[in-house]
């Protein structure tokens, strides 16, 4: 695995880059934003891990600079804030995942190990249907029948992942790790807030009803029973 780290703490980045080589991984690295960016949009990785406070250039407008010019290179944030508005701040700004400082080696080198599993873009299908439901992933655009739905993007991700897994029941956690990149809290309702908003608009008005909850488990997207 190639990685690009850019951190501006001398000793995370060092405890980083020592710990990605030693585990003979390939890594480049910055200590500021605007190198950083430089490094991003001129090379190529297979993961960037980004702080979120840069001097020169934040980590998030690295993310967005990336994915505008169509970088799709998995992207770690690695920040001391990770309250819950933060976190879906960094996922909507483009992120992949989402790390709190202080973290563990162990886990961060997972976290980057599940991101390089993740099959490459052009591998993965660019249309999905279950019954009527039709899903066409770069034009962004869901229609059942004839009829176009419109979704916001985090419910357009959402379906997403639910049509990735048509027939498998998908539970919260798995939810929130992937489109959140948070564990799961019992008190968050965010995920059941999502699903309905959803199901309203996939669901609301046709026979058959795709979105369906498993009680004490979490959601299946499934045409015929």
């Amino acid at each position: 695995m190639k990685a690009l780290v850019v951190e501006d703490d001398a000793r995370t980045r060092s405890f980083i880059v020592s710990g990605l080589r030693q585990n003979s991984h390939v890594v480049d690295e910055a200590d500021n934003g605007a190198t950083g960016l430089d490094l991003a949009l001129a090379g190529t990785y297979d993961v960037v891990i980004v702080d979120r406070m840069l001097p020169g250039c934040p980590g998030l407008d690295i993310i967005r600079t990336m994915r505008a010019q169509g970088i799709a290179t998995p992207c770690l944030i690695l920040s001391a804030v990770g309250a819950v508005d933060d976190r879906v701040e960094g996922l909507n700004a483009g992120a992949d995942d989402y790390l709190v400082k202080p973290f563990a080696f162990s886990e961060l080198l997972a976290r980057l190990q599940a991101l390089d599993r993740r099959p490459p873009l052009a591998q993965q299908l660019d249309r999905l249907g279950v019954a009527d439901l039709e899903i066409d992933i770069a034009a962004h655009r869901v229609t059942r029948g004839d009829i176009l739905i419109e979704l916001t993007s985090h419910e357009f991700k959402l379906l997403e992942f639910l049509a990735r897994r048509a027939g498998q029941v998908v539970t919260r956690t798995m939810l929130l790790e992937a489109l959140w990149g948070f564990h799961f809290d019992p008190r968050t309702n965010i995920v059941d807030a999502h699903i309905s908003r959803l199901r309203a608009k996939v669901d609301k008005g046709f026979d058959l009803e795709l979105i369906r909850t498993v009680r004490g488990v979490g959601y299946v997207l499934q045409g015929a029973s």
